[in-house]
């Protein structure tokens, strides 16, 4: 395929330029104190330059009219400053969707399908009907009964997302898929879920279509889930065609969305929950297909479309942060946010085209943490640690010199936390990029803005993102996180060996 992207701490404000992170000695109240070390020495871990990788619910193209919404300015900014990245389209409606090789109907012949922008009164309008769209949408998820879709390659290929970056990968689910001639033309022909042969069936027709390509496909077609019945299907697949694939990908979600809560997003042991899902499929792909690497194809906080007023907002990012640390620690190589834009309510850029909280977290995710991973360890601790979540790589080298390294950081609790860090840090500049809600009290966690350093975070305007800067600091003994935040300290003078 061708290549195509709080609470407020009421104790402990923030001011940007300050160095009120960085005290020597603890503030009154403070009961969260963590004494970590790490190995500057080897790499422990490499992951895939684009392990934050995005997607686009196919549900986009259930009118193929709505696809044009990829042509907006505002989207290609946001979607550009994510690469590098694969941007996959697939989900649920995608079971329930027909390639069809022809010229679309669905758009007029005058709309400006060739121009590479959206012109400000389609961008408008499409927006308005996208917003009804939506609701047919929920109807057809809340009873599980969904309509079949015909589309062409028409507006996709017209959406232009090439210049963003990112790879599209089309997602090829349990299907049989077979090659035809012309750009994009694949046909999915869905197999009966009666039959038992339909993994065997499918690793061979993957096998016969990779060597009717001129080249292979770019994209993985194999989701493997740590449900029973489709890891076992999963396996039988890989048996039968392990070579044929390039990576194997499963799904993961913590949650329902129908009756999940704020508690939830903040419970450790749902966030803990996830190493033992990784473990589980790494075993299995390690037995059945040794070497190839693995991906979390479509991932988000809770599943059925995402929980309105969480998924949404500022609290969502705990989870997401956690899902990318610990599987960038326990081995995934790709991890695929559920969704760039869509119609879920965990999407990272909402109706109105503007970003979400977690879309300002994934971007400084891009911008500050490489794919190094590093040994962290927690030597002592007089507070829940399980609430004080961290994780270490070598800083990106497209931001800050080699030999710098990154504390990816996130705290649970509703107190401050204090981080006594090793020698090999402490006597470091540091950066501090802290995330907190912009609302104080327990709305702020449902907050669907953010403040990096205390400013707001918003666009300049369609085709400008705001400065993205941290908090310079003298070297000192130890960080300090505020409560329910998420923040990300780079040591920009660690020198780290593993970093060089």
């Amino acid at each position: 395929m061708d290549s195509v992207l709080l609470l407020l701490l009421a104790l402990f404000s923030y001011r940007t330029g300050g160095n009120r992170l960085f005290r020597g000695s603890s503030p009154v109240g403070l009961d969260l104190d963590l004494e970590v070390d790490a190995d500057l020495s080897a790499v422990f871990r490499r992951v895939d330059p684009r392990f934050l990788s995005v997607t686009i619910d196919a549900s986009l193209a259930s009118n193929e009219k709505f696809m044009l919404l990829l042509r907006s300015q505002r989207i290609r900014t946001l979607a550009k400053a994510l690469s590098p990245a694969f941007l996959r389209f697939g989900g649920t409606k995608q079971d329930f969707m027909v390639f069809r090789p022809k010229r679309s109907q669905q758009l007029n012949a005058d709309e400006p399908c060739s121009s590479t922008g959206l012109p400000w009164w389609l961008e408008q309008r499409l927006k308005e009907d996208w917003t009804q769209q939506k609701l047919i949408l929920l109807k057809e998820e809340q009873q599980n009964q969904h309509n079949r879709v015909h589309f062409t390659g028409r507006p996709w290929m017209s959406a232009r997302l090439s210049p963003s970056g990112a790879q599209s990968v089309f997602w090829l689910f349990s299907v049989s898929v077979r090659a035809h001639r012309g750009p994009a033309a694949l046909v999915q022909q869905l197999l009966g879920p009666g039959s038992d042969l339909w993994p065997e069936r499918a690793a061979q027709d993957h096998g016969q279509q990779l060597e009717q390509q001129q080249r292979p496909l770019s994209a993985p077609v194999l989701r493997v889930q740590t449900i029973q019945h489709v890891v076992g299907a999963g396996e039988r697949f890989l048996q039968s065609g392990a070579e044929a694939v390039d990576a194997c990908t499963w799904h993961h979600y913590y949650v329902n969305s129908r009756n999940t809560s704020l508690h939830d997003f903040l419970d450790p042991e749902v966030l803990d929950s996830l190493a033992l899902k990784i473990q589980e499929v790494l075993k299995r792909v390690k037995q059945e297909a040794p070497g190839k690497p693995v991906w979390l194809g479509e991932t988000s906080s809770a599943y059925g479309g995402g929980a309105a007023g969480l998924s949404d907002a500022f609290v969502s990012g705990f989870m997401w942060l956690d899902k990318l640390g610990l599987g960038a620690k326990l081995g995934l190589d790709v991890v695929m946010r559920q969704e760039l834009f869509g119609s879920g309510h965990y999407q990272l850029i909402d109706d109105d085209l503007d970003p979400l909280p977690d879309y300002w977290l994934s971007l400084l995710y891009k911008r500050l943490v490489g794919p190094e991973v590093l040994k962290l360890w927690v030597v002592s601790d007089s507070g829940r640690s399980k609430r004080v979540r961290l994780y270490l790589h070598c800083a990106n080298r497209r931001s800050y010199a080699s030999g710098a390294v990154v504390l990816i950081s996130m705290n649970l609790s509703r107190k401050p936390a204090r981080i006594s860090l090793p020698v090999l840090l402490s006597g470091s500049t540091v950066d501090a990029f802290v995330l907190q809600s912009s609302l104080p009290g327990k709305e702020g966690l449902q907050s669907r803005s953010v403040q990096l350093n205390g400013v707001l975070l918003k666009m300049v305007d369609d085709k400008t993102l705001p400065e993205l800067s941290g908090a310079r600091s003298p070297p000192a003994e130890r960080v300090q996180l505020p409560a329910f935040s998420l923040g990300f300290f780079v040591f920009s003078e660690a020198r780290a060996p593993a970093c060089r």
